[in-house]
This record gives C-alpha cells, structure tokens and sequence, in this order.
C-alpha cells in the first residue's frame, strides 16, 4: 500500500523467543529415517505463519533421531531476519518471503542457496458470525469496519498492501501487528471486523473464523525459502532438517495444512 493510502506504524517489539524442544537425527537418504548421532540441538527460526507445520515437521524429526533436540523460534521473518543478521544462534531459517531471506544471506552465505518449499495467498478472516457483514474486499475500505492488517515491513503486511493496492483502495487499519498470528488473534477476540492474514492461519483457526477468498489474492503469492545457516552449530543436522522439510513428508504436511508446495 502506498504511503498515501496507509497510515504508517512502527513494529513493535521483536518477539521472545518461544521453543519447542524435542529429540532428533536424521538419515541421509530419508530425512526421517533414524540416525545414531550423539546429544545435539537444532535451533529453527521460522516464520509465525509455519508453527503448525513445523511443530509437526520437529516432532516427526526428533522420534527419527533421538539425541537431538530441536529448538523453534516463531516470529516476524523480518524481525527474526535481524536477530540472525545481528548473531542470535540459529541452524535452519525459514521465512515467509525472499526479501526476509535476503536480508540474511546479504549478511552472511547460507551452507547452501535457500530453496522454495511452499508458497501462501492471503484470505479476508472475518468472526464466525460476521457482525460487520464482510463478504469482499471492498468491505474492508468502509471506515465503518475495523481491520487488523500486519504491519508493512513483514510479509503478511506486504502481501495486503500490495493486494489493497492493486484492488485501487483505501483502507486505515486500527491495528497494525508484528506477524499474521498476532492479526488473526484481533479477529478471534472479536476486537476487529476483518483481517488479512495467510489462508493457512485461518484454516488453523476453523471454527472460531471465517475465511473469505477474494479475486486479487492471486496478486500477492507468499514464496517461503528454507536454508540451513552457514553458522550453524549443528550444520549436519540443519541440513537434514531442510532435507525433511523439502521431502515429500514435508510435502504432505505443508499440503494439509493449505499451503502450495512447488
């Protein structure tokens, strides 16, 4: 969205770290197949949008390869992009598009060129009961309605702003949030009309939201990149991490959840 069609706020405060742990190892010829490392611990930052999937992901890689324990940090791709860049230990990055990406591999090269491994597309969430009567796109410009939207410098937020953008309207958010899970939660407390968040969320959040498909989400595609860092401390681990991500159980996990894989 453009500056003049959107009023500016500032990201707040990074997100805290929120970890998961759990043991893992992973075989070279199927990422879930088990291993005999010894004691390791994997840290994976990965976008707020993937917490589902890669819960899921960890889970299944840490009963493949006892010894490991994996470590998740979910957030903003962008703030999580600055804590890597600025030296927060981390193995594996997965963000939610490639500009977060590049903000890391302009700082430093990652073991190996990050790699697509699903792609998302915005919905309108709307409260079960739908108060407001949002039905399209065009709703969200009624300042009558309120609409949370992710702030501009992450993905999600870039994503709306380029599909409210193209669409030719104006809309004044009265929250703008850090990452798509702190939007989505504004329209599940019913502090707002409508949001544009990740079509995954909202099948995340079936039953207490509503999702909405509008005409231009095709616009504005979310590519997430996956690479294990050139700093990481647990490099064969990271790598078999990315593998099993990118495995066709990875594949189907993603897929379940509603995202695209390539």
């Amino acid at each position: 969205m453009t500056a003049g069609r959107l009023a500016r706020w500032a990201l707040a405060a990074p997100l805290a770290l929120a970890l998961a742990a759990g043991a893992a190892g992973c075989g070279a010829g199927d990422p879930a197949a088990p291993s005999g490392d010894g004691a390791t611990t994997l840290t994976v930052f990965a976008a707020a949008s993937l917490t589902g999937t890669f819960t899921e992901l960890g889970r299944a890689f840490e009963a493949a390869h006892p010894g490991t324990t994996v470590r998740f940090n979910f957030g903003s791709s962008a703030t999580l992009a600055q804590q890597v860049v600025q030296g927060a230990p981390a193995d594996v990055f997965a963000a939610a598009s490639p500009a977060t990406m590049k903000t890391v591999t302009d700082a430093s090269p990652t073991a190996a060129p990050p790699v697509t491994f699903a792609r998302n597309r915005l919905q309108i969430a709307v409260p079960a009961d739908d108060p407001a009567g949002v039905d399209e796109l065009a709703d969200l410009a009624d300042p009558k309605v309120k609409v949370a939207l992710c702030a501009e410098q992450v993905p999600c937020g870039a994503a709306a702003a380029k599909v409210l953008d193209a669409a030719g309207l104006t809309v004044t958010p009265v929250t703008l949030e850090q990452d798509v899970k702190a939007t989505l939660t504004k329209v599940e407390l019913g502090e707002v009309d409508a949001a544009l968040v990740y079509r995954t969320d909202v099948l995340a959040a079936a039953g207490r939201v509503r999702g909405i498909d509008f005409p231009g989400a095709g616009k504005a595609v979310n590519d997430y990149p996956v690479a294990a860092l050139s700093s990481a401390a647990a490099p064969e681990a990271a790598g078999r991490f990315v593998d099993l991500v990118l495995s066709r159980q990875g594949r189907d996990v993603l897929t379940k959840a509603g995202f695209q894989v390539p």
